[in-house]
């Protein structure tokens, strides 16, 4: 089974109230590395068999149609899972 990972972003002149949010409480809980922080959303489209060359351009197509809003957001990736160290496994990133 395949996978494709979509990563959606708000568009750089769209206010992220949520990033906000975020970046002000890093330093509340003594994270003072970080100066900023945009929030956006992840989409893990499965297949059954491999990730194709025509299955990336529907998964471009649905990720430009449907995961994201052209008018706040911008897709900044779609790619197989298996091209991205660690992600073909879906394993969480350990603290």
């Amino acid at each position: 089974m395949g996978r494709v990972v979509v990563e959606v972003m708000p568009k750089p002149e769209i206010l992220d109230p949520q990033g906000k949010a975020v970046v002000g409480a890093l330093p509340r809980l003594g994270f003072t590395q970080f100066s900023g922080v945009r929030q956006g959303k992840r989409f893990e489209l499965e297949v059954d068999g491999e990730v194709t060359p025509e299955i990336l351009a529907a998964a471009r197509e649905a990720a430009a149609t449907l995961l994201s809003n052209p008018v706040i957001e911008d897709v900044v990736s779609v790619v197989d899972a298996a091209a991205v160290p660690g992600e073909a496994t879906g394993t969480p990133v350990s603290a």
